[in-house]
């Protein structure tokens, strides 16, 4: 995804593209299958679905669709507040959060993470909300860092993480960054573009 191509676009949040579409359908698809079988292996219809947390929701996309799809309840956030308006007027439980700050010890059973990932050459000055939303710094992991570092205080013990990652930041660098922070990483669904790969990786303990 080339960063032209979304530069034009006249608007303060991130709108659907590729990678959002590739998120979606991966979280829905193990989301949805990791419900069924709690479910059905405790032969429990009572037991409380999984709690999910969307990481920088922007248009609430990713969010919406998990929680249309799958008995997942579904917690959308950003630090962007002309996305965290977008997403609650799309009907979804919003929070207005930098990364995972402000949420408890352990409460998601699934974390979801599109982030900012274009390198951006540092003499570069990101001043609006959507290029904020594209830039990931001069490698490309300027968020994809102080995420990992972080994302698995909330984790609730089995849960997962599940983070697209494209290959202009690195995919190597980003499961070694992972093993650093005390996660195994898997690399679940990937799409190819001209300009990169997208793929979504699987962390856990």
């Amino acid at each position: 995804m080339d960063l032209s191509d979304r530069r034009d676009v006249e608007t303060e949040v991130y709108q659907p593209a590729e990678d959002s579409q590739l998120l979606a359908e991966t979280a829905c698809e193990r989301i949805g299958r990791t419900a069924a079988d709690s479910s059905g292996g405790d032969g429990d219809a009572d037991a409380d679905p999984p709690l999910v947390l969307e990481v920088g929701t922007g248009s609430g996309y990713v969010a919406h669709r998990v929680d249309a799809e799958t008995d997942a309840r579904v917690i959308a956030s950003d630090l962007n507040p002309h996305a965290v308006r977008q997403a609650r007027e799309e009907g979804l439980e919003t929070v207005r959060a930098d990364l995972v700050s402000p949420f408890a010890d352990g409460a998601f059973d699934a974390v979801l993470f599109n982030p900012p990932y274009l390198p951006t050459d540092p003499e570069n000055e990101w001043d609006d909300w959507m290029e904020r939303a594209l830039s990931g710094g001069e490698d490309g992991r300027a968020v994809i860092d102080p995420f990992l570092a972080n994302v698995g205080r909330v984790i609730a013990p089995d849960g997962v993480v599940y983070l697209l990652v494209s290959s202009l930041t690195g995919v190597d660098e980003v499961v070694e960054r992972a093993g650093e922070e005390g996660f195994s990483a898997a690399a679940i669904a990937d799409e190819s573009f001209p300009f990169e790969t997208l793929t979504v990786l699987e962390l856990f303990d």
